[in-house]
Order: C-alpha cells, then sequence, then structure tokens
C-alpha cells in the first residue's frame, strides 16, 4: 500500500493523547463512610468493573476512529510502480496500401483510425507517425480530421525504421516511462529481421489481419512485336484462385479498346495477351476488379512516338556492321570517312563510334571531348595499326585508360559480364558454352572501367564505363569474327539505346528513373510534368541535343503523366505504384520481443489501463470511521 500524503502519517501520534485520557483519570475520588456497607461494597466492586470495559471500549473504537480518519486524509492507494510514472506515448499507424485489405467489411486502417479515436483520452498528449507524416506533442482534437482522412501510400517503413523514427519524438527524461505502440499487419517485407527489445522503450504491438489473404494483382506487362501492323501487349496477373476467371480490360485513355480474361495458372502468375495497332499512340490502362487491395488493380502504360536515336560513325572504310544493327526504325545513322567528316556534324548526335581508325587528330579530339562533357556517348574500337600516341593522350584525360601494347596473340572472348547494364535484360541464364569469338591481335591496357566482355586470359576486350565504351581489338574480319557473332547485336544495340534513355513503357513510383529526350530547349525554360489536378518540376539537366529527367520523389500518385515544353506536349509518362505489397504475407511478430502483442487497439488500451490503475482506499476509511463513530455511540447508550 502506498500513500498520495505520507507526512499525514505523523499524525498517528495523536493516537497516544486519548491513551493517555484514559490511562490517568484527573478525578479524584471522595470516601463517604455508611455504617452497613458490606452490600454497597458488592454493587461499587461490580459497577467499577463494568465501567473499566466500557472505557477499555470507547478507547479502542476512538483509537480506530482517530486513525481512519488520519489514514484517510493520507489518501491510501495501490499501483503497479509503471502507473506511478509520467508516460510518453508515440504511436506509429501503419497506412502502406497493404492495410487497404478488409476485415468485417471495413480496411484495416479504418478500423485502427476508428479505435485510436475512440481509446485516446481527449486531454493526453502523445506523438504519432505514419510512413509519410509525423504529429508530435498533440491533443487528439489536433488530428482527429487528419486521421479521419489519412490516404494510402506506397511507401511503408521497416520495423527498425519505424524503431528509429519513434526514437527522435521522445524527450530526453531518462524517468518517464516510453512506450511505443506499433500498429500494423506486419507484412513479411517489412519485418526485415528479427530485432531484440528495446531499451528503455516498452514496445506494444496491434497486429491487424484481414478476413481473407487472397489479393488479385496486375503484376507488370511488356510489348512484343509480332508484324509489321500489330504488337503483343502481355500482361501479368498475380493471385487468381484455382479455377475462376478474371476479367480485364484495357482502355486508351477513358475509351475501351479490348477486353478479356485471365485464368488461374499453377505457378501463380497467369500472361494475358493483347493485340494493339503497332503505330498507334496509347494512353493506356489495364482494370481488373477483385475484393482484395484496391490500389493493384489498374496499371498504367504508355505507347508513345519514340524519338529516333542519333548514331555517327567515323571510319576508315565503310561500316556495314553498323548499317544492320542501327536499323532507320529506330535510328538516324550516319557514316562518314574521317576526311570527309564536318565536325558540325558531331553536336545534335546521342552516339559517336570510332571505328578502327588509325589516328585521332586533335582537333577531333577537342571535339569529342566536348561533345563528351555534354552527355555524349562514345564507342572506340581501335585498327591493328593505330598510332597509340594520338589514342592515349584523349584516352587518358577523359577515362583514365591507356593502351600499353600490341599483343599478336589468338584469344577467344569467353567471359560476359552479365550484370553489366549492357547485358542485364539480354540473356534469361548465365551461358557459358556458347560459340567464342576470336581476335588474333589486341591492345593490352590499363584502366580502372569495369569489364563488359574479357578474353579467356582475363585481359578485357570491351570496357564499358557509364557512356564511353572502348574496344581493345579491332573488328575488322582480318583480325576478329566478333561481328559475325550473335554477341555483336545485343551489344551494340544495347550501347545505342543507353545513350538516349527513350522513355520506356512505365516507370515504378518510388523507384530512381532517368529519362532523355531529344529536345532543345533555352536556358531559363523548364520542362513540368503534369496531369489533371497534379504538376511538379522534375530534376532536369539540359544538353545540346538532348533533356535528362530524373524522378526520386514525385510523382506521388500513379497514372499518365505528361511531359509540358513552352505551348505543347513533349512526351506521355505513365508511373504505377511497386507491387511489392500485393502478395499478403505476413510475419510472424512473436519473433520481436515485444511487452505485448494485441489484435486490437481496444484490447491494448484495456490492457494499458489495467496496467496503470490505481485502486483508492481513503473512502474505506472513511466508511470505517463513520463505523467506528456509530460503535461509540452505540456504547455510550447501551454499556451501562
Amino acid at each position: 500500500m502506498q500513500f498520495k500524503h505520507p507526512e499525514i502519517l505523523w499524525a498517528l501520534f495523536l493516537l497516544l493523547i486519548p491513551i493517555i485520557i484514559h490511562l490517568f483519570q484527573l478525578r479524584r475520588f471522595k470516601k463517604t463512610p455508611f455504617t452497613n456497607v458490606a452490600m454497597l461494597q458488592k454493587v461499587v466492586s461490580e459497577s467499577r468493573k463494568s465501567n473499566s470495559l466500557k472505557k477499555w471500549l470507547l478507547l479502542l473504537t476512538r483509537l480506530f476512529l482517530l486513525a481512519c480518519l488520519i489514514l484517510a486524509f493520507a489518501q491510501p492507494f495501490f499501483a503497479k510502480s509503471i502507473a506511478l510514472k509520467e508516460k510518453e506515448m508515440v504511436i506509429y499507424l501503419d497506412d502502406s496500401f497493404s492495410m487497404q485489405a478488409k476485415k468485417d467489411r471495413f480496411t484495416l486502417l479504418e478500423q485502427a483510425v476508428q479505435e485510436l479515436l475512440k481509446h485516446i483520452p481527449p486531454t493526453s498528449k502523445f506523438s504519432l507517425f505514419t510512413n509519410n507524416k509525423t504529429f508530435k506533442d498533440i491533443e487528439l482534437k489536433n488530428v482527429q480530421n487528419k486521421l479521419l482522412t489519412l490516404d494510402y501510400g506506397s511507401k511503408q517503413l521497416t520495423y527498425n525504421e519505424v524503431v528509429l523514427k519513434a526514437k527522435t519524438l521522445y524527450s530526453k527524461n531518462s524517468n518517464t516511462q516510453k512506450k511505443l505502440i506499433f500498429i500494423s499487419d506486419f507484412q513479411e517485407k517489412a519485418i526485415n529481421q528479427a530485432t531484440d527489445s528495446i531499451q528503455d522503450i516498452s514496445v506494444h504491438l496491434v497486429d491487424f489481419k484481414p478476413d481473407s489473404f487472397e489479393n488479385i494483382s496486375i503484376d507488370s506487362l511488356y510489348l512484343k512485336n509480332t508484324s509489321k501492323e500489330q504488337i503483343e501487349l502481355n500482361i501479368k496477373v498475380t493471385g487468381i484462385p484455382k479455377d475462376e476467371s478474371i476479367p480485364i480490360s484495357i482502355f486508351n485513355d477513358a475509351k475501351l479498346i479490348a477486353k478479356t480474361a485471365a485464368t488461374y495458372s499453377p505457378n501463380g502468375v497467369s500472361v494475358t495477351t493483347f493485340s494493339l495497332p503497332k503505330n498507334e499512340l496509347i494512353k493506356g490502362r489495364v482494370s481488373l476488379s477483385d475484393n482484395g487491395l484496391a490500389y493493384d488493380n489498374n496499371f498504367y502504360f504508355n505507347i508513345d512516338e519514340k524519338d529516333k536515336i542519333e548514331v555517327l560513325a567515323i571510319s576508315e572504310s565503310k561500316a556495314t556492321f553498323l548499317e544492320r544493327i542501327f536499323s532507320e526504325e529506330e535510328f538516324n545513322f550516319l557514316n562518314f570517312e574521317l576526311k570527309d567528316l564536318n565536325y558540325s556534324a558531331v553536336n545534335n548526335k546521342n552516339l559517336i563510334i570510332l571505328n578502327g581508325l588509325n589516328a585521332i587528330p586533335t582537333s577531333l579530339q577537342t571535339v569529342l571531348s566536348a561533345f563528351y562533357e555534354k552527355g555524349g556517348s562514345l564507342v572506340i574500337i581501335p585498327s591493328i595499326d593505330s598510332d597509340i600516341t594520338t589514342y592515349n593522350p584523349f584516352l587518358s584525360n577523359q577515362f583514365t585508360t591507356r593502351f600499353t601494347s600490341k599483343i599478336e596473340q589468338k584469344q577467344d572472348i569467353t567471359t560476359i559480364a552479365f550484370d553489366h547494364p549492357l547485358f542485364q535484360s539480354v540473356f534469361e541464364k548465365k551461358v557459358t558454352n556458347f560459340e567464342y569469338p576470336q581476335v588474333s591481335t589486341y591492345w593490352q591496357v590499363s584502366s580502372n572501367s569495369p569489364k563488359a566482355l574479357s578474353f579467356a586470359n582475363g585481359a578485357p576486350f570491351l570496357l564499358a564505363n557509364k557512356n564511353v565504351y572502348i574496344f581493345t581489338a579491332s573488328l575488322d574480319n582480318e583480325n576478329s569474327n566478333f561481328i559475325n557473332a550473335p554477341l555483336i547485336v545485343p551489344t551494340f544495340y544495347n550501347i545505342g539505346i543507353n545513350s538516349l534513355k527513350i522513355p520506356s513503357l512505365y516507370y515504378t513510383i518510388g523507384a530512381s528513373s532517368t529519362i532523355e529526350i531529344s529536345e532543345k530547349i533555352e536556358k531559363d525554360r523548364v520542362l513540368k510534368v503534369a496531369k489533371p489536378g497534379i504538376e511538379f518540376i522534375p530534376l532536369q539537366q539540359s544538353f545540346s541535343n538532348k533533356v535528362r529527367l530524373t524522378f526520386n520523389d514525385n510523382p506521388k500518385e500513379d497514372g499518365t503523366y505528361s511531359l509540358l515544353g513552352a505551348q505543347d506536349t513533349l512526351k506521355n509518362l505513365s508511373f504505377n505504384f511497386s507491387r511489392d505489397e500485393s502478395v499478403l504475407r505476413y510475419r510472424d511478430i512473436t519473433v520481436l520481443n515485444a511487452s505485448t502483442i494485441q489484435k486490437s487497439v481496444t484490447n491494448l488500451f484495456e490492457k494499458l489501463a489495467k496496467d496503470n490503475s490505481i485502486t483508492q482506499y481513503w473512502k474505506w476509511f472513511i466508511i470505517f470511521a463513520l463505523v467506528f463513530a456509530l460503535v461509540e455511540v452505540l456504547i455510550q447508550k447501551f454499556l451501562a
């Protein structure tokens, strides 16, 4: 038992006063003699015994009465030690897309918000944060409307990120009890590792789970060419239950252009194919309907007119193999012999290929350096008889690379860097037994650039660093059969494609994306990205013949956006949310060593209220004091 005012207990010493009064009577008895006192002595003896009992009973009742009054004023109570500490409460509310799953006809987020509004004391101060918003030291009335209008987002903090964020919201007072209330569905991807209990913070987990773990999602889509007139749009759908089919619709802007059904697949991924006109511009949206998450039922894509990539080859002779690779459909390809080159033709190119030059004149080095610094891409292919004294000043100054010596020894090209951007999407699996191309003579180099292709002895055949590609051997037929090998097509094609990052079919929100368009803009002009109700300016860098746009934090909403120039639309860009949360897999949270794990906010607050409850007894002592006062009256009245 504890006391709110323990200092009042000193008053218990007052109990000595009635003891002294009863033990030391101040009256003196006067003796009156009688002639025949035998009978009176007997009566006096009995009377004295009765008075003595009455006095002791009165003493006890008065002592208990006074003691109860003193204890009542000291306000005794019973409580756990944590109930007496000052509280700091921080609440994490998961508002990610997975909280769109439903339980009892309401989404998990709606249920969590309603229970919070019901159980948080109106006048208590607390801090609350979601994946995107933070409210520090607020009362319920300050955040109530914001919670009711809380929207879902693509960002989902991991368990450790939540803990780190919560720590910044507590005070530095070490005497307070710090509580972290973690409200989430605890998806598997958000709990990245088992975390030990957190020192000085009691963690309370509220684990919301939907009625059903099934969710049908549009995962991704891609195009395939089938003919000159049509292309195939392949749509991947996941989560279709067995023996069921799901209607899928394709819209061009607001117009329905096709409809079909996706059926169950044993591997969990169903691929549905649509045929679309090849040269038609489409602001596309693929749509389905299911009872799971809502955010992944639409998928936006865009088939727009592609900018042709400008490629210039500077050769000592014809470059027939390059003409075959850089077709007119995607590239504007020009080939000049060095003696016929007009240097002004370099300015508007995206990719320049030095194809087997015996020497690089100083004037050309100057032009190429300026071209590279403005964002252009370079491919350097030496000849068998290259004058490396003209190559090395250019290579060493710009790319920290030097040709050191000529090696006249046959070598097979055996090693492909499959993780290099040039080859990431080329091979379905790592190939090690292909027909190796050969070279008869190659140049040994000194360079820190990564190797994209290598010889059997480990020496580099192709160095590729950002937008510079350096071959170490001539590709002439008398030196190598590489131009006749299947590997040459993806190598040069991807070099060409990477020289201008043409807008893709779609982009993922939250992932860093870079887009380049063939547009020359004025110095003080900027490009904007917009759709109805939303407009923002992306990070952009202007070059002589293109503009590079980078998307990181924006946009926040999915959809098809217009890239706006001064007065017109230059491109359409489609953005979709990541499908990471579409698969409803959940983590066993018992490994997190939390203070409590509850299934609802209601249960948690009831548990916290019980732990923080204080049972007061002062009313009982007032009642006992009244009882003893009544007992004293009864003793005075009925006990003679």
